[in-house]
């Protein structure tokens, strides 16, 4: 007993020694404990003094490059991961810390590279596996990413990051099943990843499952109130629902938490122009009128918004509105035969019948099926005293058209015609 005592004594002494020795070790050591926190300015703080009192500790540059990596400073970073490199070509971590950066930057070869130089010096590193298999994926190598983020899963079952970038990758791949599969095990494995919801819940939409896409939704906004992104998906999926009230709240929220997101104001848009038309059929003019308006503010080169607003014009009788916002439409989409036959549907209610002949006969050209165009041009030549091209109109109306209340209307015209022969 006595001699075990004193190899435990001469091991403390030993330890001791070494920690009065190198005392850098231990700036390390708090570094590191900041960074666990994400303190990132204490944290370089401690290892700058490491470095200032053992200059060739490896471990201390590479380290302080993963601080400054927290802070978005790459440049800094890599210098730092550079330098331990050069002091250990072994150090594992500082090549897998810079593969980190490169990545963000989008340099993917470069950070294959690194991640190649990991797996050599440790090939049980799940976590470089796993990285690298990201960065095949952002190169749409998904064999490659897939056979990596296997590999990972295989060295460690609980490595949350694996199975989360295997989820997105079959995602990406539209193999929507897969992915849940995946995303599950993440959610099992950690139940406060916000992402991990929020991606489950995209998928979810994407097969149809619109109330399991909302729960997930729900809960990634749950977890943290103030991240855009769920909110943003849960507008779409309201959107895809017809719920245009809540879609718009969602969307709304979204941009409120990030004011540039052109996408979110794209989607509020056409969330916006949606309910317009939905408001519009119903015959509720102003509230479709005040949602059109929104569309435009939102989106002022949407044509489809100002053919609307011309359409819901004409409904209140405010011609001369009517065509400035068709003219706009036909502008942005000269191609769109609605704002044609609509622009003419105003100049025939300002009786400048020559303008609005030419508008319906150019919705005709641009769509020979565009029944209505002909009826209401038939209707103006009619009026116009050309009782042959009135007829043919009239008829190419009856022949083409599969609304019963418009082909009775034509039939009802042509007879008032004949009558008057």
């Amino acid at each position: 007993m006595k001699e075990g005592l004193t190899v435990i004594l001469l091991t403390c002494i030993m330890l001791t020694t070494l920690a009065c020795v190198n005392p850098a070790v231990k700036h390390v050591q708090q570094g590191d404990a900041y960074v666990n926190q994400k303190k990132w300015d204490e944290a370089i703080g401690e290892y700058g003094k490491a470095i200032e009192l053992k200059p060739e500790l490896a471990l201390a540059y590479s380290q302080r490059g993963w601080a400054y990596a927290g802070k978005g400073q790459f440049d800094l970073a890599l210098a730092d991961f550079n330098k331990a490199i050069e002091l250990d070509p072994k150090l594992v971590d500082a090549y897998s810390h810079r593969a980190s950066v490169y990545h963000a930057q989008g340099q993917f070869d470069l950070a294959i590279t690194d991640l190649n130089k990991a797996i050599e010096l440790d090939p049980k590193l799940a976590t470089a596996y796993s990285n690298r298999g990201w960065a095949y994926a952002e190169q749409g190598q998904f064999d490659l990413a897939l056979a990596d983020l296997n590999k990972a899963i295989e060295l460690d079952p609980k490595l949350v990051d694996a199975y989360y970038n295997r989820g997105l990758v079959y995602n990406g791949q539209d193999n929507w099943e897969a992915g849940i599969t995946d995303l599950t095990k993440v959610i099992e494995l950690d139940p406060t990843n916000l992402m991990a919801y929020n991606d489950r819940g995209s998928a979810y939409t994407n097969i149809g499952q619109l109330d399991a896409a909302i729960a997930d939704l729900n809960k990634a906004i749950e977890l943290v109130p103030e991240y855009p992104l769920p909110y943003y998906n849960r507008g779409l999926v309201y959107k895809e629902q017809g719920q245009w009230d809540l879609a718009i709240a969602d969307l709304n929220k979204a941009i409120e938490l990030e004011p540039e997101a052109a996408l979110a104001k794209k989607e509020l848009a056409m969330a916006y122009y949606a309910r317009g038309v939905d408001y519009g059929g119903k015959g509720q003019w102003d509230l479709a009128l005040a949602d059109t308006d929104k569309t435009i503010e939102l989106a002022p080169k949407f044509a489809m918004a100002y053919s609307l607003r011309g359409f819901l014009h004409n409904q209140q009788q405010k011609w001369d509105l009517g065509i400035v916002d068709l003219n706009k439409a036909i502008e942005l989409a000269p191609d769109f035969a609605p704002s044609y036959h609509n622009r003419g549907y105003a100049y025939t209610n300002l009786r400048q019948l020559d303008k609005a002949t030419a508008d319906y006969s150019k919705a005709i050209e641009l769509d020979p099926g565009y029944t209505l165009a002909y009826y209401n041009r038939g209707i103006v030549y009619y009026n116009a005293g050309e009782t042959a091209l009135a007829l043919a109109d009239l008829n190419k109306t009856i022949e083409l058209s599969s609304d019963p209340d418009l082909t009775e209307a034509a039939r009802q015209r042509i007879a008032e015609i004949q009558s008057k022969k």
